[in-house]
């Protein structure tokens, strides 16, 4: 039993934050930008606020190139920022490897999309956890301490009895078996954060519901923040205490997971939900009764020539010619549903705009 399953620990604590987190990705000159100066970039991520706290879980939503995975890997320090700062318990962070980096990944694991591609292929799932265990300085004194100690990470994650699956080959798992061993070699490093970049979208829609159950437990059990990366705002609503929405490379959203998901503000989060399949809904419009109104056409921005103002003021229906020119600050929102705070990035809720 760790010390983070023994120890009160206060929920709430602020494990990880990241405050005005850019990242820039340097675009391959081509033969017509030989004679330019001018050096073009991907905006993948600009201006981010996170907060990570323990016990709670935080998703993560907006469809795919948002920079959803991008943040991750930033607050991984997978990759160095642009701009902006990263702290861990207050402390500001930057590591690009050795022993810096080692003692970092200690408190701060990621869980990646695809369990078979993170999972090497020639080796043994007692390897993958064994190198996890010693990596960190976990492994214990002796073999035995070792073996009980594979066989503890195993039972987290539910996979019993751990002795059938310690000596198997992860294409002898099923999708949702190597995930949770990709979670267990995630907690192999006794960690106070996991950032799960869309944990669930490689498996079937039948086991989905208990990784989700078993990351909630984990949560619960061992006082973890939880970062949820996600294209699914209904799985967010149903497993995050908060949730941010995100679209080309900024945040247009956030709050308390039932607010955000119950009473969208923002245009683009009103057309995430929209989007998702509702019989109900569908036999309304069936009907000629009711059409969304916040239907949006187009398709997301370049991020290399992002556009100015609001970025998704060319597919709003609601956009105003303020929108095209100035980018909106965070508006704060009245709670109707939930806890915590709600606010939204849009110049439909400047004071005296909304009438």
């Amino acid at each position: 039993m760790t010390a983070t399953e023994t120890e009160p620990v206060s929920t709430g604590d602020v494990v990880l934050e990241a405050e005005g987190l850019t990242k820039h990705f340097p675009v391959r000159r081509g033969l017509r930008d030989l004679f330019t100066r001018e050096r073009k970039a991907v905006h993948a991520v600009d201006d981010i606020q996170l907060t990570l706290r323990r016990g709670r879980v935080t998703a993560l939503v907006g469809e795919s190139g948002s920079g959803k995975s991008t943040v991750a890997r930033l607050m991984a320090q997978l990759y160095t920022r642009t701009d902006g700062d990263i702290r861990l318990h207050g402390k500001s962070v930057t590591v690009h490897g050795g022993r810096k980096f080692r003692a970092y990944c200690r408190q701060v694991q990621m869980i990646f999309q695809d369990p078979f591609a993170s999972l090497n292929p020639v080796h043994t799932i007692r390897y993958h956890l064994t190198r996890a265990l010693k990596i960190h300085g976990r492994a214990g004194k002796n073999s035995e301490e070792l073996e009980q100690n594979l066989r503890d990470l195993l039972l987290r994650v539910q996979l019993v009895p751990p002795e059938r699956y310690l000596d198997k080959f992860p294409h002898e798992l099923s999708g949702g078996q190597r995930q949770r061993v990709s979670i267990a070699r995630a907690l192999g490093a006794d960690p106070q954060a996991l950032l799960a970049d869309e944990p669930v979208s490689m498996l079937d829609v039948s086991i989905r519901l208990g990784v989700l159950n078993l990351l909630r437990d984990l949560k619960e059990r061992l006082n973890l923040a939880i970062l949820y990366i996600t294209h699914d705002i209904a799985s967010a609503r149903y497993f995050a205490d908060e949730t941010l929405v995100m679209y080309a490379g900024r945040m247009v959203e956030g709050g308390d997971s039932e607010t955000v998901t119950q009473h969208p503000a923002h245009p683009y989060t009103r057309l995430l939900i929209e989007s998702a399949p509702d019989p109900d809904r569908l036999d309304r419009v069936g009907d000629a009764k009711e059409v969304p109104e916040d239907r949006a056409g187009g398709e997301p921005p370049s991020l290399i020539a992002p556009p100015t103002g609001c970025r998704f003021h060319p597919r709003c229906v609601h956009a105003m010619p303020k929108c095209t020119t100035d980018l909106p600050p965070r508006f704060e929102l009245p709670v109707v549903s939930g806890e915590g705070e709600h606010w939204a990035a849009c110049w439909l809720y400047e004071e005296g705009a909304a009438k």
